[in-house]
């Protein structure tokens, strides 16, 4: 079969092939050892302080003739790192009262006061800077209410796990939920979206048990070069009615791993992920076999590697989405068609993993190649997983929800601290800011976007 006997060879002969392609569509950079990042670009950013090292009063007299030494300069001698323990303080707000001291004298008593702050949670201690800290920890450090409450205790003051999470469920469905809706709405707007979904147990579900799987979505913006949007959403069950309702009125590219129930979207055009073939192709692999080109699954996993390959150097080369989609077709085509070929000619073993491996594809073979159709689409859906993992890690740690409510807002946290992680935002500015700002359902979205990780504004407030 043409191309097949180059691509099995060796991976550096088909290396050595490209380098052989004319010079407008190929050029070899020598290789350059990234710099080291220097302590300045480290410490960036950082405030500094500067510690003069001096002599006793006693030592600043000339030991030859007793006059008084005077200051010619100074000399570097280190950096040190300091750490400063977190404190805690309590606020009183007081509503000052004023009166006019003319009517006063006339027996006409006006009294005026100061309008009163509305607080963060009636009746409680919360404030900004303490429910988004408590958020940042859990959510960004994977750390668990029950850790942070021996935290708070050692700060000075005790704060129940419970009370924490009502703190968290209240803000997020109060004051983040808006910002969620609207960062839904401008999602589905959007041409190229990614998906991907993971376990969550629950505990305290209506009419389930506590040990039953639920399941935690991830939806975020495709590689179109526009805004990074990334939502969690909470459901009971893996069924695709649930991504079909999140993305109705979405029409456009959706990236997503093989599973069927992404079919229940409609109005799409599905993109399967090459990331997941490889995968089942190197879980076929026999193991001491990874480089036995003979094998059948060893040369499915080079016809992936390949493709990879191209796309890699696409973007090394910062193709524009309109190049990409023309070398594509041009490069990974031929590949494509090659790869179709070799399948058809598989005969594995039945409910093997080279089995599984080749019904994987052929069941997906449609959704396989409809990233040629438009250089945004995207080739793997390793971004949504990417994005996925912070929740899978935090899991580890917290384990479980209690309750659906605590799912929920769990949802539209982790939704805030992806969001702002992926545009490139100090994580806890950015809740404090919304906390602070406390986005509300009356917000139109002309104000709902000048609160977004985007806005120049925000930026500024909320920079690394």
């Amino acid at each position: 079969m043409d191309g097949q006997i180059n691509l099995f060879n060796e991976a550096e002969h088909e290396v050595a092939q490209e380098t052989k392609e004319t010079p407008e569509e190929i050029s070899v950079k020598s290789h350059k050892r990234k710099s080291k990042t220097t302590l300045e670009e480290k410490l960036k950013g950082i405030p500094v302080e500067e510690v003069p090292i001096v002599l006793q009063d006693e030592e600043q007299f000339c030991p030859e003739c007793g006059t008084k030494l005077e200051v010619i300069g100074k000399e570097f001698i280190r950096h040190e790192l300091e750490y400063i323990p977190a404190q805690v303080k309590v606020k009183k707000y007081y509503s000052v009262h004023y009166a006019c001291p003319a009517c006063k004298e006339e027996d006409i008593p006006v009294i005026i006061k100061a309008p009163k702050e509305q607080a963060l949670i009636k009746h409680s201690l919360a404030s900004s800077t303490a429910v988004a800290w408590t958020m940042y920890q859990k959510y960004a450090n994977g750390l668990p209410l029950y850790r942070q409450e021996k935290d708070w205790k050692q700060y000075g003051i005790e704060l129940t796990r419970n009370t924490l999470a009502h703190w968290v469920i209240y803000c997020a469905m109060h004051y983040f939920k808006p910002m969620y809706d609207y960062f839904h709405r401008k999602l589905l707007q959007r041409k190229f979206i990614m998906a991907d979904e993971t376990r969550i147990q629950v505990l305290n579900e209506k009419d389930r048990k506590a040990e039953t799987d639920s399941f935690m979505w991830l939806y975020r913006s495709g590689e179109d070069g526009l805004e990074k949007i990334i939502l969690y959403e909470y459901s009971q069950t893996r069924s695709g009615e649930h991504a079909a309702t999140f993305l109705k009125g979405f029409q456009g590219y959706l990236a997503c791993d093989g599973y069927q129930g992404y079919n229940k979207v409609p109005d799409i055009k599905r993109c399967c992920c090459w990331a997941h073939v490889r995968r089942y192709m190197i879980d076929a692999v026999p193991k001491g076999h990874q480089y036995d080109y003979s094998n059948p699954a060893v040369q499915g996993v080079e016809f992936c590697n390949r493709l990879f390959q191209y796309e890699d150097s696409f973007k090394k080369k910062g193709y524009s989405h309109e190049k990409i989609k023309e070398m594509r077709l041009q490069k990974e085509k031929p590949i494509l068609e090659a790869f179709w070929s070799w399948i058809e000619n598989q005969h594995p073993v039945r409910n093997s993993r080279m089995d599984k491996a080749v019904q994987y594809v052929v069941n997906r073979r449609p959704y396989l190649e409809t990233y040629l159709e438009d250089g945004r689409c995207s080739f793997s859906n390793n971004l949504s997983e990417n994005a996925i993992r912070p929740f899978t890690v935090g899991r580890k740690n917290w384990l479980f929800s209690d309750s659906t409510a605590g799912a929920e807002a769990s949802a539209i946290v982790y939704s805030m601290v992806e969001i702002a992680k992926a545009n490139n935002l100090n994580i806890y500015k950015y809740l404090e800011y919304l906390l602070r700002k406390r986005p509300s359902e009356e917000m139109s979205d002309l104000e709902l976007e000048n609160l977004a990780p985007w806005n120049k504004e925000t930026m500024e407030q909320c920079s690394q």
